[in-house]
């Protein structure tokens, strides 16, 4: 699959670098909850070494955080100039209207998603990244963030099956279901329902209904696929978008160190 063509398929990473305390703190996990790959970096050298991997990026620069604004802009203009980044879309984060500021980023070095001011009101402010955002076509054609869990034993399932609860290892998650398999195949029925499945993510441990959309073999391994029924609770949903978002931060720190 080519890079434009996967980009569509899976949509777009979405830095923040050097966020303000309350974007990082509240817009963010905001955005998550709106279905966008969001991330925090605070270094600017290791995230343009990152953007060169993922180059149909989009980037948005506090200006006035981390580092001077002479700095910022020759970082800005080296990102969008380099070829293996300059697919990379960059927005401008600044705590004031200076229109002196904005014209030089608008109009002369002509950022993708343009400047836009914080102001206190988050409302506000969401609403104009996720318009900038949808406007890019971060989520490209998927609709849900998913998260892979094969190397984490501590992301687990129990099943209720013929009168015993069945244990299995979680592979992937989304707040639409997950993937899971077992040391021992249950035989999970397709179309199944199943009214009081425990979740295990980390620490938190989650109830939820779901229904056996169907089944694959990877490898000599059996995969169920689970489907959540609209009766999963929306506080259940929006602590399953927050685990994603936190796992994802975590691997993208890895990467960035």
């Amino acid at each position: 699959m080519a890079d434009n063509e996967l980009t569509s398929a899976l949509g777009k990473k979405v830095f923040f670098l050097y966020p303000q305390a309350f974007i990082q703190n509240q817009i963010i996990s905001e955005l998550a909850q709106e279905e966008f790959e969001v991330y925090v970096s605070k270094d600017a050298g290791k995230l343009r070494d990152m953007l060169k991997k993922q180059p149909d990026s989009i980037v948005f620069v506090s200006i006035n955080e981390g580092l001077k604004e002479n700095i910022w802009e020759e970082w800005i203009r080296e990102i969008m100039s380099n070829p293996e980044t300059s697919g990379v879309s960059i927005g401008i984060l600044a705590s004031s209207n200076d229109e002196e500021l904005k014209q030089k980023y608008t109009e002369t070095i002509k950022v993708h998603c343009g400047y836009t001011q914080i102001k206190s009101d988050m409302q506000i402010l969401l609403k104009t990244l996720v318009a900038i955002l949808n406007g890019m076509n971060a989520k490209g054609r998927r609709k849900y963030i998913r998260a892979l869990m094969d190397k984490d034993a501590n992301t687990t399932v129990n099943i209720p099956h013929n009168g015993v609860y069945v244990n299995g290892v979680i592979k992937d998650i989304s707040v639409v279901g997950f993937s899971c398999s077992f040391a021992e195949d249950p035989d999970l029925t397709k179309n199944s329902l199943f009214p009081d499945i425990q979740i295990r993510l980390q620490s938190q441990l989650l109830k939820v209904e779901g229904i056996v959309f169907g089944s694959r073999m990877d490898g000599s391994e059996k995969v169920y696929v689970v489907i959540f029924t609209q009766r999963v609770d929306p506080s259940v949903k929006s602590r399953i978008r927050k685990y994603i978002q936190n796992t994802l931060q975590a691997r993208m720190d890895s990467e960035l160190k």
